[in-house]
């Protein structure tokens, strides 16, 4: 029997890190298990209430205290550099304890002094990047990793393509098994199977943006469609005030229209809202793309504006592209356009299946298993 491999994960705490980490562990148990290989994985990365998606698979997650870094000055770096020198020394301490064989990183806050102390240790290191445009950390980290793994293939340009490997973005497998149709998740909802349904989602921090501008324009937005409203657990108390509030208004026909939920972390949910949607209005993390993507469906995107080194503006261009998408800059996203092009989507059953055909083609559910294996061979 093969000597147990220790495996070290890393990254920031947000969603758009949490969860592509999650994808690959689960991948790793399950290769490990088939080839009947002993492992031990760990999580090395910021406090976050995500870090119990870790805990609940048996993965020890400990904290490492997070710091940003910045390619500007800002007052910040005064507090952010002692930060990052503690994380270090934090970092070199937990690791010499765990000593394992593979690092893998997803980048962020918090991940750059483990990837450092690793370096240290002389630990194998391998990267990912989900954006067009790389985060510093992983933009620093390249040089000391064996392999790195990009989302999407523009990302190529900015590593030495000699370590490069186009693999998509990790989407947790159980997500993509026994979805079901469009039909009985719609009808499980609550909504008219017979009337569109778009689905609004703004990644696990949420978009303050977007949820104003539903709520501002609910009458108009819900006059033609049905809405599924993902606010952001953060934001949640405030929007369920003031949806709660207009729909009260405008009456019973707009309150089977509309429905508000702080996030989608149950599995089944997602599954649910996925198939029923006919459309889906998002900001453009990578992580919310790949997902759009692997669940074919026709998307409106709404770039983060002031997203570091505008990545989810080259993201969303990128992924439009592939004829998958429509793009509306935040200074076009106003309620005439947005409802017109909801409704040159909904209403041409044409452009739905090409718009939904390229969201497959680009999709790569394969993504997380690709991964697995490499860190496996390690």
């Amino acid at each position: 029997m093969n000597p147990k491999l220790k495996i070290l994960l890393t990254g920031g705490g947000t969603g758009g890190h949490i969860y592509p980490l999650v994808a690959v562990a689960n991948e790793i148990y399950r290769l490990a298990a088939d080839q009947k290989r002993d492992i031990e994985i760990r999580y090395f990365g910021p406090a976050s209430s995500l870090n119990k998606e870790f805990e609940s698979r048996g993965i020890r997650a400990e904290e490492i205290i997070s710091s940003k870094l910045r390619r500007y000055f800002s007052l910040n770096n005064f507090i952010d550099i002692p930060r990052f020198i503690i994380s270090f020394f934090q970092a070199l301490f937990k690791i010499f304890w765990f000593m394992p064989d593979v690092v893998f990183s997803k980048g962020g806050p918090g991940a750059l002094a483990v990837i450092l102390a690793s370096r240290f240790y002389r630990i194998p290191i391998l990267i990912h990047e989900s954006d067009t445009v790389p985060g510093l950390t992983n933009a620093f980290s390249a040089r000391f990793a064996k392999k790195i793994f990009i989302a999407f293939e523009r990302a190529a340009q900015y590593f030495p393509s000699e370590k490069v490997v186009l693999a998509g973005n990790p989407i947790r497998a159980d997500i993509l098994r026994d979805v079901p149709d469009r039909e009985t998740a719609i009808k499980t909802l609550g909504f008219n199977p017979a009337e569109p349904l778009i689905l609004v989602i703004g990644g696990s921090q949420g978009a303050q943006k977007i949820n104003n501008f539903i709520l501002d324009n609910l009458e108009a937005i819900l006059d033609s469609v049905q809405v599924i409203h993902q606010s952001g657990p953060a934001n949640f108390s405030e929007a369920k005030k003031e949806a709660d509030f207009m729909l009260k208004t405008l009456g019973d026909f707009y309150k089977t229209r509309y429905q508000l939920v702080g996030y989608l972390e149950d599995v089944k949910a997602i599954k649910e809202v996925f198939s029923a949607a006919d459309l889906v209005l998002s900001r453009a993390g990578s992580g919310a793309i790949f997902e759009i993507a692997a669940f074919g469906k026709p998307a409106i995107l709404i770039p983060l504006e002031d997203a570091a080194n505008d990545h989810q503006k080259i993201n969303a261009y990128e992924y439009a592209q592939t004829g998958a998408a429509i793009v509306l800059e935040e200074g076009n996203f106003k309620p005439s356009i947005f409802i017109s092009q909801a409704q040159k989507i909904l209403t041409d059953k044409e452009l739905q299946n090409k718009m939904s055909q390229a969201a497959r083609n680009f999709a790569k559910p394969e993504a997380a298993q690709k991964i697995a294996e490499e860190i496996l061979n390690f």
